[in-house]
């Protein structure tokens, strides 16, 4: 609580929001409105760094208490958040992963050179088996990616066949049973490829729409009665060609969802620090951060034109801020610390995935342990939570809940003459009928007010949570675990249909009211 009120005596000394025109803001709730998925808080395991091994993953013969090889801390943490889905196994390992390397006996399983990832040796202990009974520890939906670029479509339909189909009616599934699991997984969402504009084989456009159509051809029988839901590897940023093409050749029935990736970077050459940034760091990553709802807005346009329907989805699968690595790491391990900054670009981030809920149905932080914007980092037997980890449980509120549309003019959050929109906001309504508002103020100086009319709503019983600190740059360590927690918020008060509030500098709040009484 010390580094809130820190962070309100520091807008006052600067001129804070004293004086400034409050942000009126509306709740305009809308009965078509749509659901917002929870699986729009997916989470991302490649084989990368520290994320399986020594991560996820430290052996049943470990010291650190496991259930299986899988860290019990994670597990508990995971379970926690109500992560709703876990893609595995990358990114661009995916397309140099042969599955089979992965299955029976782990001292016969043969080993591999990760040539993405600072080529280290990948033994393959941790594989299909590990990876989805891991999934039924964490209560959560797998997602695989498959091998497009060096893989085939017979190795694709046998891997589906193997999660997926009943022992004793083909091979693949006699042989799952004979590496003991008799019962199958059945594992609903495939990635088919990853990047395949770039690690994923460099690929054009229309070369990969039409492998895609032969790998999707062979993922199931004519009426799909796997229910497999098939995701085509979609574009880079603002390659809107990208979608364009596949949208235009990809047969409807062949195709449930199309991913995006975009990363918050400064300069793919120059990325800038993790922890000891500038504020014109930090305002170029924002400004990238941002940059995801004119990215969405973009992509959905071209598949509304093609899919007025919209019967496919847009999966935004990987995401996040991507920095230096810490200073002595391996550069191919991507290990970075995770600040408030990084709180800031997850609230403004899934704030915009909310409020694009009729398209985007899933989304994938990358990653979920020690890799890029992780939600956990481990150190041997330490774990710690990161800044990002609590924006994503705050946000646990809005899982599967129905989107109330907000409408408001966000003020500027202004740095040497440039200006980004300071608030960024989203609201939803719970099967319970609890409202749940949350906020993220990006201005590193200025507290903002905020007037929210509520009135169409019917609210009373209002509460709050809040995640701020005094600098930016102040993150969880393994010599300080808790230094970035979140905190009760009890600056917000409903009066006659009006909820008033300051939300302050580089803060997220979250707000919880109940429906009158009838």
């Amino acid at each position: 609580m010390q580094s809130i009120l820190y962070a309100t005596l520091l807008t006052l000394l600067l001129g804070g929001s004293l004086g400034a025109q409050p942000v009126a803001m509306r709740a305009a709730p809308q009965e078509d409105a749509p659901t917002i998925s929870r699986h729009i808080y997916g989470h991302f395991a490649e084989h990368l760094g520290r994320n399986i091994y020594g991560g996820f993953y430290v052996g049943e013969d470990s010291p650190i208490p496991n259930t299986k090889g899988v860290r019990n801390d994670i597990i508990e943490a995971l379970r926690e958040l109500k992560i709703p889905n876990l893609r595995w196994p990358g990114g661009c390992f995916a397309d140099t992963y042969h599955w089979k390397d992965g299955i029976g006996p782990k001292a016969d399983r043969p080993s591999i050179l990760n040539v993405w990832w600072g080529n280290v040796k990948e033994d393959n202990s941790f594989g299909t088996h590990e990876f989805l009974n891991m999934c039924e520890l964490l209560n959560t939906e797998p997602y695989l990616s498959a091998n497009v670029g060096s893989g085939t479509p017979q190795e694709f339909a046998d891997w589906i066949k193997y999660t997926n189909h009943p022992a004793g009616t083909s091979p693949m599934p006699n042989l799952r049973a004979e590496n003991g699991r008799e019962e199958p997984w059945s594992v609903k969402y495939w990635g088919i490829g990853n990047e395949a504009w770039g690690c994923g084989g460099n690929m054009r456009p229309e070369y990969y729409a039409d492998l895609y159509r032969r790998f999707a051809t062979y993922a199931s029988d004519w009426n799909n009665s796997d229910g497999i839901y098939k995701i085509a590897s979609g574009a880079s940023s603002s390659d809107y060609k990208w979608t364009e093409v596949l949208m235009q050749n990809i047969p409807k029935n062949l195709i449930d969802a199309i991913a995006l990736h975009h990363y918050s970077v400064i300069d793919w050459g120059n990325k800038g620090p993790a922890k000891d940034f500038t504020e014109e760091h930090y305002f170029a990553i924002m400004r990238e951060a941002l940059r995801m709802d004119e990215l969405v807005t973009k992509h959905v346009a071209i598949m509304d034109e093609h899919d007025p329907e919209k019967k496919v989805d847009l999966f935004v699968d990987e995401w996040g801020g991507w920095y230096d690595v810490e200073p002595g790491t391996n550069p191919g391990f991507l290990f970075q610390q995770n600040t408030m900054r990084d709180a800031m670009v997850a609230g403004a981030t899934l704030n915009i995935f909310n409020n694009h809920a009729d398209r985007v149905k899933m989304a994938n932080l990358a990653q979920a342990v020690n890799v890029l914007q992780a939600v956990i980092l481990t150190d041997e037997e330490k774990m710690l939570l990161t800044p990002t980890y609590h924006v994503m449980k705050m946000y646990n509120a809005h899982h599967d809940a129905t989107l109330i549309p907000l409408e408001f003019d966000s003020p500027s959050y202004t740095f040497e003459g440039e200006e980004l929109p300071a608030i960024s906001a989203s609201a939803s309504r719970d099967s319970l009928g609890e409202v749940h508002i949350s906020l993220v103020n990006i201005d590193s100086r200025k507290a903002h007010t905020i007037q929210l009319d509520v009135s169409a709503l019917d609210l009373s019983k209002l509460s709050g949570e809040i995640l701020t600190s005094a600098a930016l740059q102040d993150h969880n360590s393994f010599e300080d675990p808790e230094k970035v927690q979140p905190a009760a918020f009890t600056g917000a008060r409903l009066d006659q249909g009006t909820i008033t509030l300051e939300v302050p500098p580089f803060s997220v709040v979250v707000l919880s009211a109940g429906q009158q009484a009838r």
